[in-house]
Parts: structure tokens; sequence; C-alpha cells
């Protein structure tokens, strides 16, 4: 059981987690972790299922998704009969009323749909992933002059599940640094599987680039693969200007996580966010509403 923070309603409420009975078997049994290491982790497996979600068999899924997790198709671009298989569905577009931007230049927006956590005043020896485990910035993006720029900044974790809109954009306007990709596993993002897999944000797939933004600094973007993501797209031009709210790229199915490094000072985050964060709770937000002030 997953229990968030709704920031509208001030309620907490328990998450709907697609494919829950394989993920508690999976990371809570002896035989799942051996099926887990053995061959859910790998890159063929989400490659091999990838592919199924990119072909016209996956369409007969995208009906049934929407009505057991209640997806809004009011915000959507398209209608369902459109959608030619099911990554289609699951990478939809939406329209601007859905998501409005505020484009206040010292207002920080969500840069997608998720789980928000935020950590202050950041060790980068020791940034908290979940339930007290932590990692190294300079082992999550293999660069340690990048990672000392973030010493004592802000560390913010949004986690996007299978239900949400799995496209991910630019917090402000300025220019976009090229990616770097770094190989690695496909384990899940779901909490269930950070609290069994040792730095799992360091051992699973993950692209980093730096936002020189016009308001905040110079922010690190760093998204991560997840199992059965069959792909990370970038859409965006790299070292080209952009608009606050442009998209930045997007997931193909599966649960996956964005993580921003912002350097000291540059953004001071909502304070009901940070308390929840401390109190061990997710915030639930959505892409382009404000989560934070210069």
């Amino acid at each position: 059981m997953i229990k968030f923070y709704n920031r509208k309603t001030k309620q907490y409420e328990i998450e709907k987690v697609a494919g829950e009975n394989y993920l508690n078997w999976t990371y809570s049994s002896p035989i799942g972790m051996g099926f887990l290491e053995a061959i859910i982790k790998k890159k063929a497996f989400s490659s091999i299922y990838g592919s199924f979600c990119d072909s016209k068999m996956s369409r007969s899924k995208v009906r049934t998704f929407i009505k057991n997790f209640d997806i809004d198709m009011q915000e959507c671009t398209e209608k369902q009969e459109e959608f030619k298989c099911f990554n289609d569905f699951f990478t939809r577009k939406l329209t601007e009323k859905a998501r409005p931007i505020n484009k206040d230049n010292n207002i920080f927006i969500s840069p997608g749909d998720g789980r928000l956590l935020a950590y202050e005043n950041i060790d980068l020896d020791n940034l908290v992933e979940i339930k007290g485990m932590s990692y190294n910035l300079k082992e999550l993006i293999n660069d340690e002059k990048v990672s000392s720029k973030y010493e004592n900044g802000t560390c913010l974790i949004l986690r996007l599940c299978p239900t949400d809109y799995h496209r991910f954009h630019f917090v402000d306007s300025g220019v976009c640094s090229a990616t770097s990709k770094i190989k690695g596993a496909y384990y899940s993002v779901n909490p269930i599987a950070l609290n069994k897999v040792k730095k799992l944000f360091c051992a699973n797939k993950r692209e980093w680039s730096i936002l020189k933004s016009d308001n905040f600094k110079d922010v690190l973007y760093v998204e991560v693969g997840a199992t059965c993501v069959g792909a990370i797209i970038q859409t965006y031009k790299e070292n080209t200007k952009i608009s606050k709210g442009d998209e930045k790229g997007y997931f193909k199915f599966g649960g996956s996580t964005v993580v921003l490094f912002l350097e000291k000072d540059a953004v001071k985050i909502d304070s009901d966010i940070l308390e929840q964060t401390k109190l061990g709770y997710e915030s639930k937000v959505i892409m382009g509403e404000k989560i934070g002030i210069k």
C-alpha cells in the first residue's frame, strides 16, 4: 500500500498501482527476486515488452487501462479510438488547458505529473533516496565536476507511475545541453522496489542534461528508466533556446522517474512538499503547477 499527499484536498490517498500483485511477488519473494535478477531487470525483457506495447496487438489494453485507473480522456488531444497501440495512449499528449503553465519568472513549476519528494541542503555523498537508503550524485551521473556544483543545493525526485501523463517538460526558459546516456538495469522505481534494491537509481538506465535556465541558475535533469520502459525519448533540440513549459521528452511504457538538482539558493521549495517529505510521504503534483519560488 502506497500512501501519498494530495496538495489540492490536503488529504492522504492510497495509490492505485498498476501490476501491484506482480510487484509484490517480484520484490518480496525469493523466487520473484531470483526471476528479477535473472530476467526482469535485463534490457532484453523491457525491450520485448516495449515492442509489444508498440504493436497493434496491444491496442486492446487501452480501454481496460482507462477504465481501471479512471484516466480522464477529456484532457487528451486524441480520442480513445485514435490510439494505434498501447504506447500511443501511454505517451498521450494533453491539451494546454489541462496543464496550464505558470509563466511568472519567479515561480518554479513541476516538470511533470507524479509523486514528488524534495530535499534541501543536500550532501552530495549521501543523497536520500527513500526509506533511509542513499546514493552519491557522482555515481548517479558519472561526472564529479558537474556534481560539485550542487553541493548544499536541492534535490527533487518526481516519480511517474504508469497511470500518469508520461511527458516531462522544462521548468524555465533557457538553453539545454546535449543528453549524456548511461547504460543500466531496468528495476521498477515503485517504492516497493526502492525498499529492496540498494542504490536503485544508480543501477538503472539513466540520461542527464543541464538546463541553463534564465531564472533558476543551472538545473540538472536526470531521467531514470524502469521495468518495461521501452525507451527514454528526448524531443528537445539541444543548445537551442526553449521556453518555460516546453516538452523535453517522454517515457514509453512503465513507471519512471525525473530527478532534478538545483544549485544552492536558486529555489525555495513550497513548505507543504518539504514537510510531507520529512514525514515520509510523496506529494501529488501535475506538470506546470507551482512547487517553489525564486
